[in-house]
């Protein structure tokens, strides 16, 4: 990239951060012939008002106990953890990156975890700041979230979906929200300044792309039928279909739709319905029935089915990572996805022991224990060693980990 292009893509990531209260004092990096006002102080590059920069990803986990409501937040760089007030009845836990959304049987929690990660493409900026409740969200049973740097789109059957002004929750409060006519239950995925919108009609195919207001801009034309199940990559939006997956993409403001096809039958029950996978990476993991895992390579446009036994939750790094599989007899094991086999095996929880989670990032795989009350740090390069363990005096039935 030459210097001028350099300067423009910078301008560029920059201008579209205006606004989001992300980012505040994005240069270029050239020399201006206007002269800058004595009155007003120079920032540094990727200054954000009330967080401090880092220089690595700093990675914390939520943590929720179905039980007692308990719900802790716990600091992967210094090991703090932090208590917040307890919410009865959590039955599910999202995150976005930076917030954690807690479904309960009343509505859904915000939690800014106070940890993000601002990637411009060409650099990334890591963040840390205070950990603190944010507030509710009232919305029936457990809503469907998704996020970029300018809104959050919350959808539920029950109450449709709600567009979220983001800069409000990073200010420490949940705003009413403005409700998107027509959206009905469907999945809605903020992308590329617009709104991917599935249809609310389970036997619909139909994706459109919207404006940030609700406006109609595209149906696109390759269907996905019986919608289940999104995803967000470096290459586009996957959304899971009966026969596969969609792929939809934008270049200089054109959207694109591309099926990934299965390539083979596949019953309802063994479809991919819940992606998994390392953020930035373009590699999915899903669980496919009870007893196998689907890894999709959406740079590669593949599908590879594992079997792996009977399987509560999956997950992988991507990009020449092993899949890691949590089986129900407490065991993880990591599969090379080229030839499918088994590559090491690790006993971390009793068996039976219930549903677990995996949560993957550059260098590190977490997995909660929530009979054992501990959550398992595993250098999943290093033929699943434990690195550390952490001991809690909760059972952390729910677990996502943020910073990314």
């Amino acid at each position: 990239m030459t210097p001028r292009k350099t300067r423009t893509a910078t301008a560029l990531s920059c201008a579209a951060l205006v606004g989001t209260g992300l980012l505040v004092g994005c240069q270029s990096g050239g020399h201006s012939d206007t002269p800058s006002k004595a009155s007003a102080p120079a920032r540094p590059h990727g200054y954000v008002e009330g967080a401090e920069e880092a220089s690595e990803q700093q990675s914390r986990l939520v943590l929720a106990d179905a039980g007692t409501g308990a719900v802790k937040v716990l600091d992967l760089i210094t090991e703090d953890i932090t208590p917040l007030e307890d919410r009865d009845g959590v039955q599910g836990l999202r995150t976005d990156g930076r917030f954690a959304y807690l479904s309960t049987t009343d509505d859904t929690h915000v939690v800014d975890t106070g940890a993000w990660t601002v990637d411009h493409g060409d650099h990334v900026h890591y963040y840390r700041a205070a950990i603190r409740d944010v507030g509710p969200i009232a919305v029936e049973g457990t809503a469907r979230i998704h996020s970029d740097q300018a809104v959050t789109a919350v959808s539920s059957t029950a109450d449709g979906t709600r567009l979220l002004d983001r800069r409000k929750l990073e200010g420490g409060s949940v705003p009413r929200g403005s409700v998107l006519t027509g959206a009905g239950s469907g999945a809605v995925v903020p992308y590329k300044e617009h709104l991917l919108v599935t249809a609310a009609d389970a036997d619909s195919a139909t994706v459109e792309v919207r404006d940030r207001k609700g406006a109609r801009v595209a149906s696109l034309k390759e269907p996905c039928a019986q919608q289940r199940g999104e995803a967000v990559t470096r290459r586009g939006v996957i959304f899971g279909c009966a026969d596969g997956a969609l792929l939809v993409s934008e270049d200089e403001g054109t959207f694109e739709a591309e099926k990934i096809p299965y390539g083979t039958a596949v019953k309802a029950s063994e479809r991919a319905v819940e992606f998994h996978h390392r953020a930035g990476s373009t590699t999915l993991a899903a669980t496919s029935g009870e007893d196998a895992v689907w890894v999709l390579d959406v740079t590669a446009r593949t599908w590879t089915h594992i079997d792996t036994g009977p399987v509560v939750a999956a997950n992988t790094a991507g990009e020449g990572s092993p899949l890691l599989a949590l089986g129900k007899d407490g065991v993880l094991t990591a599969y090379d996805t080229a030839t499918r086999k088994r590559v090491a095996r690790k006993e971390l929880l009793a068996e039976g022991a219930g549903p677990g989670a995996i949560e993957v990032d550059t260098t590190r795989a977490y997995v909660n224990d929530a009979a054992g009350r501990k959550v398992y740090e595993i250098d999943y390069n290093d033929r699943l060693r434990l690195a550390r363990t952490f001991r809690l005096d909760f059972a952390p039935t729910y677990m996502v980990e943020t910073g990314r």
